[in-house]
């Protein structure tokens, strides 16, 4: 099945308000820049991805998006994430994509081999692969198929919401949670939760560029 991946991705000065308290405009922008360069990078190296498109109205990220070689889908009235999640569905319905993934821009830890398995093992369309958050109640990923089977609906509660969604349309589900994309970063919390995961030796490969912000922040704490 022809499946691609599609990554919105906010402009890096209005992304992680929630983390305001914590981190001053120019340590967000950086750290935001260095999940979604991590979360590029490994959805580079999945199988059974034949396409990745960057949703973004950035021009930083595209720039980093073209230098990967991967298709940049202007958004540049930023209407939601939800809208840009939907842009990416257009284009995967208009060009023949016979399923697409919706994936975070802030969830670093993510594992190729983790999607690799996720699309070889999903069931046939129609049908949806709901990836919720740490806390299963949000969703951190769908895999839809066909790209028009379902509208997705991400914020609070979205986990259920899709499930409604799915249920109501007729489309088969079921929730499959992935470690690495478990923990996206949108408050204080989640990102001591990102730090103490990427202290694991187990992960410690992982999230390179994330590391490195992560490193110059208490580098300018200090």
């Amino acid at each position: 099945m022809r499946t691609i991946a599609i990554l919105p991705i906010k402009r890096f000065g209005a992304a992680k308000q929630r983390l305001a308290g914590l981190l001053g405009n120019g340590a967000r922008q950086a750290l935001v820049q260095a999940m979604f360069q991590d979360v590029l990078a490994s959805l580079r190296h999945v199988e059974g991805l034949d396409a990745v498109a960057v949703v973004t109205g950035n021009a930083t990220a595209a720039r980093a998006a073209h230098g990967e070689g991967v298709l940049v889908l202007d958004d540049s009235e930023e209407s939601g994430h939800n809208e840009a999640a939907a842009a990416g569905i257009a284009y995967a319905t208009e060009h023949g994509f016979d399923r697409v993934l919706l994936v975070p821009g802030d969830a670093p830890l993510l594992d190729a081999g983790e999607l690799e398995a996720l699309l070889r093992d999903a069931t046939p369309a129609p049908s949806l692969v709901v990836v919720p958050d740490r806390h299963g109640t949000g969703t951190n990923a769908l895999l839809i198929a066909p790209p028009g089977a379902l509208v997705p609906a991400f914020g609070p509660g979205s986990r259920e919401r899709h499930e409604r969604l799915a249920a109501a349309g007729g489309v088969a589900f079921h929730v499959e949670a992935l470690p690495s994309l478990a923990v996206d970063v949108d408050t204080p919390e989640d990102l001591d939760e990102l730090t103490a995961l990427l202290e694991a030796p187990a992960n410690r490969t992982l999230a390179r560029m994330t590391r490195g912000a992560l490193r110059q922040l208490e580098r300018s704490l200090a």
